[in-house]
């Protein structure tokens, strides 16, 4: 059996988009992918299935009305707004003579060309390369060709079976690479407990404008554009709060309905700041038409990497293009839970910094305490761990203090004797 040799470039696409009973995603998402990805939609071929033909996705009507579109655009590509399993894919391939292109493969793609850090790109590579294993059964011609030749001729290895092998290697050694890397972030992380310095995380829906809310709080020149994935690599600045507070920002990686499981798994070192966050801002895009979706795949995706929803701000952006005014709402036990504001022109923004200072402050104790002279171990620690308000040497030769550290530490005010 012949298969044809996919062609190397080619960036005229057809969009294809199946409604099914189990599976609703968005048109106008899967060309907003095609464009961040450099594709240029030619056509779009629309159709529904209560389920998906097991062998093409789509049924073989379709399938022929998609082999016309391929040739009337000169395309050299076809984006599924779906998952395809690795048969699909391949079938598709054989019919339709061009390159085949899955939801997740695309989203792959738009990583690969975004990643600009070490850590950035080894995870990228890492997820294709885990989403490529899969899928290399018969789908290149040259995989069926055995190695030989003169002085080659050995144990007949077939190319298929050395590019499973050497994928198998690559894959283990940036696993190797990235564990060291975690490594690092694990010292940078302690040097922050050390400093009891408090991390907020921004999360959201890719495009929801997490980026330029974090330019705007930190006055930095983190890369913003009004595109999907337009940033990756997680970045982290120092922010000072109202009250003489600070924190650390951390702005990730952009989520998006059904991630890629190879994703969420190579980027959860990234997402370990996240994880670890004392408060998680949720940014959310007031516009979008699917605001209740987006929301709805964010939390899974917090849920999977098992992030309390209690420590979550539901920050809604972009008021300025609905003509909301910026506001504070607060939950059943009266916590802040949901902040209106905008992200571009500044409104709202002082409602966050003081909101974020007192999330912060109620999770710190302020103390009065006494310690007797052969305490002196603890007072260094207290030193060490918390804000020292003030320190005198008591009548008795030990130490009066007033502090304020986390409220985390409470057992270590259960070992002194505090005083009102």
């Amino acid at each position: 059996m012949q298969f044809f040799e996919r062609p190397g470039t080619g960036e005229r696409a057809v969009l294809v988009h199946l409604a099914t009973t189990f599976d609703t995603e968005d048109l106008n998402e899967l060309e907003a992918l095609a464009h961040s990805a450099g594709a240029q939609p030619v056509a779009i071929m629309r159709g529904g299935r209560r389920q998906p033909d097991p062998r093409f996705f789509i049924g073989k009507g379709k399938l022929e009305e998609l082999k016309q579109a391929v040739v009337c655009n000169d395309a050299q590509l076809v984006l599924f707004n779906h998952a395809l399993t690795p048969s699909q894919e391949r079938n598709l391939e054989k019919e339709l003579a061009v390159r085949v292109v899955d939801r997740t493969g695309l989203i792959l793609d738009i990583f690969a060309q975004r990643a600009r850090s070490y850590e950035g790109k080894l995870q990228v590579e890492l997820a294709q390369l885990q989403h490529l294993a899969s899928r290399l059964v018969r789908g290149w011609t040259h995989l069926e060709r055995q190695k030989g030749g003169i002085g080659l001729r050995g144990p007949g290895e077939t190319q298929l079976e050395t590019d499973r092998r050497l994928i198998g290697q690559r894959i283990r050694q940036i696993q190797q690479r990235l564990r060291k890397v975690a490594k690092q972030r694990e010292q940078g992380r302690n040097a922050r407990k050390k400093a009891e310095l408090p991390t907020v995380a921004l999360v959201g829906y890719t495009n929801a404008g997490k980026s330029t809310l974090f330019n705007s709080l930190t006055q930095a020149q983190v890369y913003a554009a009004d595109q999907l994935f337009a940033t990756l690599d997680s970045t982290l600045r120092r922010i000072e709060l109202p009250g003489g507070n600070a924190a650390v920002l951390a702005d990730t990686v952009g989520f998006i309905r059904h991630l890629p499981h190879e994703l969420i798994a190579a980027f959860r070192s990234t997402l370990q700041e996240t994880c670890e966050a004392e408060v998680v801002l949720h940014v959310i895009d007031a516009t979008s038409e699917q605001r209740e979706e987006n929301i709805e795949a964010v939390n899974a995706v917090l849920k999977e990497l098992g992030i309390d929803q209690a420590r979550v701000i539901e920050v809604f952006n972009k008021i300025d293009k609905i003509q909301r005014t910026p506001r504070l709402e607060y939950n059943a036990e009266g916590r802040p839970s949901r902040i209106w504001l905008s992200a571009q022109t500044g409104e709202g923004l002082g409602l966050l910094c003081q909101t974020l200072t007192e999330v912060v402050a109620a999770d710190k104790i302020h103390a009065k305490l006494h310690l007797a002279p052969a305490q002196g171990h603890l007072r260094a620690q207290l030193f060490r761990l918390g804000n020292v308000l003030s320190d005198t040497v008591g009548d008795d030769g030990g130490w009066d203090m007033e502090v304020e550290l986390p409220r985390k530490h409470q057992v270590l005010l259960d070992a002194v004797e505090c005083r009102s």
